[in-house]
């Protein structure tokens, strides 16, 4: 009786990635130079980058005019968050973010409660002001997982261009230069601004 032999190398299975939990992510200690999301429980570190006044203004803005169309044109108790805010966009896998600018419906707002520091569920609107250290790659992850997760509408503000380029599901992006008008009709009704007035 022969035996036969191969020199083919066994194939290994690699091994399976530990997804982390929300929980286990706000437990990590903070870290005054880096930065940190939760994508489908991985976590993703990048160096943090001192904000600079271009930011910081295009974000005041921004927040000025979402707070001005809410309390002016008076819709209803929905909320206007800024600075990083930190949103829990799902569990199971987790994805936990900090959202430069977000806007929450009167809806979602009214389901929130003390149990959690962060907002829980997907905002109406995020917004995320482009920053020297960003990359591509980093910034196409979070837009694929914002409209995974069910975000209606993401801007991303370019504070060098002065650009808003805006995502929204199975759609193709819009791009509005600093001479147009945004809006967005269907998420946010009434609103409207000349994007040349959100950087400067």
């Amino acid at each position: 009786m022969s035996i036969i032999t191969t020199n083919e190398p066994a194939i290994l299975e690699p091994p399976q990635q530990t997804l982390m939990t929300v929980e286990e992510f706000l437990a990590i200690p903070d870290d005054e130079n880096i930065e940190r999301d939760l994508i489908r429980g991985v976590v993703k570190e990048r160096v943090m980058t001192r904000r600079s006044r271009r930011h910081a203004l295009t974000e005041a803005k921004i927040t000025y005019f979402l707070m001005n169309w809410v309390q002016v044109d008076r819709h209803g108790d929905g909320k206007v968050y800024s600075g990083e805010v930190g949103c829990i966009l799902r569990h199971a896998p987790s994805s936990t973010v900090g959202i430069d600018v977000a806007y929450i419906t009167a809806e979602h707002a009214a389901r929130q409660t003390d149990a959690t520091r962060l907002i829980e569920g997907a905002p109406a609107l995020a917004v995320q002001i482009l920053s020297p250290n960003d990359t591509q790659e980093s910034i196409a992850q979070k837009i694929d997982e914002y409209l995974a997760c069910g975000v209606q509408l993401v801007w991303i503000a370019d504070p060098h261009f002065r650009t808003i380029t805006v995502h929204r599901p199975s759609m193709a992006p819009e791009f509005f230069a600093e001479g147009q008008t945004l809006y967005a009709e269907n998420e946010l009704p009434g609103f409207s601004v000349l994007v040349r007035n959100l950087f400067e």
